[in-house]
Formats: structure tokens, C-alpha cells, sequence
């Protein structure tokens, strides 16, 4: 519950940070499907966690499979979702793949960040 509550934060100041940007830049620097970016990213970063833990219970001695595997489906559907939007949309290319990789390098490090805040405690008691 700690992953969710965390995301669930992380999302709030994304959403604070968003709506002040828009406040004061209008859509100069924030591509007009942000909240639709944002939300993905939120969903995707909430089912890979899943997934992962879903394997983690079920077999914990391959918890790094299941991991590399969630980050892979990631990319994918990332580079697919990217793929898309070039593919049917003309304005706003390059500040929808700005936006849209910044979402995806904060919400991988948090991830990455909450992997390792949950592996802590285990790697301290293999010493």
C-alpha cells in the first residue's frame, strides 16, 4: 500500500505542477492531451506494479524476470502510444514526445526509486 499511497503523491504534485504551468504558459510548453499523458502514465505505472507483485507472489526466486518483463511491456506500449500519436496527428509532434518522455522518465525513476526502497531492507539482511 506504501507503492499506491506514493503514486497517489507523486501524481497530486504532477497534477499541481501541470495545472500551474497551464495557469501561466496556456499550452506553449504543455502539449494539449497532458492530463490524457498524465493518466496513462498513472494506469501503466499502477498495472506494471501489479503485475510485478502478482509474480513476485507467485514465485519469488524470479522477482527479476517479472520485473524486466513490466519494464519491457512499458516501453512497448510507450513507444506505441508515441508511434500513434506521430502517425495520426500533425500538430503538436515534437511537444507531445517532450511531454510525453518526461512523464515517462519521472514515473520509471519513481518506480526504480520504489523498487529499490522496497529491496533495502532484504539486501541489509544478506550481509
Amino acid at each position: 500500500m506504501k507503492f499506491v499511497r506514493n503514486l497517489a503523491i507523486l501524481t497530486a504534485i504532477l497534477c499541481v505542477i501541470t495545472g500551474v504551468l497551464l495557469q501561466f504558459t496556456g499550452y506553449t510548453l504543455l502539449h494539449r492531451y497532458i492530463w490524457y499523458i498524465l493518466a496513462f502514465f498513472v494506469f501503466i505505472t499502477g498495472f506494471t506494479y501489479y503485475l510485478t507483485q502478482l509474480g513476485h507472489k507467485n514465485d519469488p526466486e524470479n522477482f527479476q524476470v517479472y520485473y524486466f518483463a513490466s519494464m519491457g511491456f512499458r516501453v512497448v506500449l510507450s513507444l506505441g502510444v508515441v508511434a500513434l500519436y506521430i502517425w495520426f496527428f500533425r500538430e503538436g509532434r515534437l511537444q507531445f514526445v517532450f511531454n510525453f518522455f518526461a512523464l515517462y522518465f519521472l514515473f520509471t525513476g519513481f518506480e526504480i526509486y520504489s523498487l529499490l526502497a522496497n529491496l533495502r531492507p532484504h539486501l541489509r539482511g544478506q550481509d
